[in-house]
């Protein structure tokens, strides 16, 4: 069809390095991809025999990986380290899915015992994660992150905002949430019977209409399907949104702290929508009042209100 690997990477709902990949491993030798031979040379692959990188308890590389888990560091950070510390030693690095694997497949006796204390979630199992549906991030006429402004990025300019939803029991139940990042300052959504497209779409625009026009600038989403009708937010606002990268919550990460922040009122598996539109008020104003050091311990709301007098003087 003529498409990237970028193009199709956001069709499949995968990251373009899942495409790439693909090519360079499976494309036949006259420059051809082809599904069938692709299929044909994964399953190869997955047959042959493979010594577990992290088996021998006696290797080096096991040693180091043991040694950092105890140090309560992730896989990722493991293995990332890894490669800065050892740059000229392949034997020493390892990916984390490996470490993962080694942990919750593989760990028995010996292995077990020295990385249990060092993991971060607790969990002895590894959690299953179900693989993306086909069009779950096709969001048509999405504009991404890479577009957005760079004076959004030093957060000197307010009116930039973050958001997302937290959900409750059974993914049945939400609230939204929009975070602006220079003053940290945090609305809430009240969504008490849906949190669908109608829905997120109607309280976006609500919120966004109550805001003073000097924070008005842009809001930056997940590639969550409850977006899907921001053309018509941004028509009625005139309010820019941007949509993160797959999988990356870390573009937003003023929202994923504070989201973070709300658990503590909002508890994981429960049912959101049985907080009334006061509550979310209340428990709003409540953490922004909460003095923050990255604001001079200053509170959002003391500092979100001398943005907008000093905008508007």
């Amino acid at each position: 069809m003529g498409l990237s690997q970028t193009d199709i990477a956001d069709l499949i709902g995968r990251d373009k390095s899942v495409v790439s990949r693909e090519l360079g491993r499976n494309t036949n030798l006259g420059g051809t991809y082809r599904s069938v031979s692709a299929q044909q040379r994964a399953e190869t692959r997955a047959r042959r025999p493979k010594a577990a990188k992290l088996a021998d308890p006696g290797s080096e590389l096991r040693a180091e990986v043991v040694r950092r888990l105890g140090k309560k560091w992730s896989p990722q950070q493991i293995s990332a380290t890894l490669k800065i510390d050892f740059p000229y030693r392949p034997e020493m690095h390892v990916s984390h899915e490996t470490i993962y694997n080694a942990i919750y497949v593989q760990a028995k006796g010996e292995l077990k015992a020295d990385v249990a204390d060092g993991l971060r979630t607790g969990r002895a199992h590894r959690r299953k994660h179900g693989r993306v549906p086909s069009n779950a991030h096709h969001i048509p006429d999405k504009t991404l992150i890479s577009e957005r402004p760079d004076d959004v990025e030093d957060r000197k300019v307010p009116g930039h905002w973050e958001g997302d939803l937290i959900l409750g029991a059974g993914n049945k139940s939400a609230i939204g949430t929009l975070v602006e990042r220079t003053s940290r300052f945090t609305m809430l959504l009240h969504l008490p019977h849906s949190h669908n497209l109608d829905a997120v779409r109607d309280a976006m625009i609500a919120a966004i209409r109550s805001m003073p026009d000097t924070l008005k600038q842009s809001v930056t989403w997940d590639q969550g399907m409850e977006m899907r009708r921001h053309a018509e937010i941004t028509m009625a606002t005139d309010m820019a949104i941007y949509f993160c990268d797959p999988h990356s919550p870390w573009q937003r990460g003023t929202n994923e702290n504070t989201n973070g922040l709300l658990r503590q009122y909002f508890k994981k598996g429960t049912d959101l929508s049985a907080h009334t539109a006061e509550r979310l008020q209340a428990v709003a104003a409540e953490l922004n009042d909460r003095p923050r050091r990255t604001l001079g311990w200053n509170s959002p709301a003391k500092v979100i209100n001398e943005l907008v007098v000093a905008t508007t003087a």
